[in-house]
């Protein structure tokens, strides 16, 4: 059986470099979004939001849920439907999985490109209004040993 010579359309799908990934930021919306609404068992859409960064790169993510996401977190993971008043108190069980799911997509990321300063975003679930934000370590060698050690530890 004779082959068939490619016409210059395939010849130039095959040739063309890879296409962009997703940034960062992109990936992390879409993976907070479905892991928040798994964790909450209720739909969470996340939208990005400008992010300010301070003065100063942390060692390790440094995640800043606001206090309406901490009382949804406690209320819905507890069994809890309907969120009343806010707490200041974050779980630590929020922290553990917003530190996988930012793991996961640091360690999927195809060329890795040092990471923003900062990322934040506006969080919506039922009648809650949150915000959450996380600041970024600055060389990638410690954003990477950072995430192994998340991911290893998980």
């Amino acid at each position: 059986m004779r082959l068939l010579e490619l016409t210059p359309a395939e010849t130039a799908f095959l040739t063309a470099p890879p296409a962009a990934a997703d940034g960062l930021q992109a990936r992390l919306t879409r993976k907070l979004a479905a892991t928040l609404s798994a964790r909450l068992r209720l739909p969470v859409r996340a939208m990005a939001m400008p992010a300010d960064a301070a003065a100063g790169a942390p060692a390790s993510p440094v995640w800043q849920p606001d206090a309406a996401l901490a009382s949804l977190w406690l209320v819905r993971r507890l069994g809890g439907q309907r969120v009343t008043g806010t707490t200041s108190f974050v779980p630590h069980t929020l922290i553990h999985t917003l530190d996988a799911v930012l793991a996961e997509c640091w360690l999927d990321e195809v060329a890795q490109t040092d990471p923003p300063a900062a990322l934040a975003w506006q969080l919506a679930a039922a009648n809650t209004q949150a915000t959450l934000a996380v600041r970024l370590p600055h060389p990638t060698t410690d954003m990477t040993r950072w995430a192994r050690g998340v991911i290893r530890h998980a």
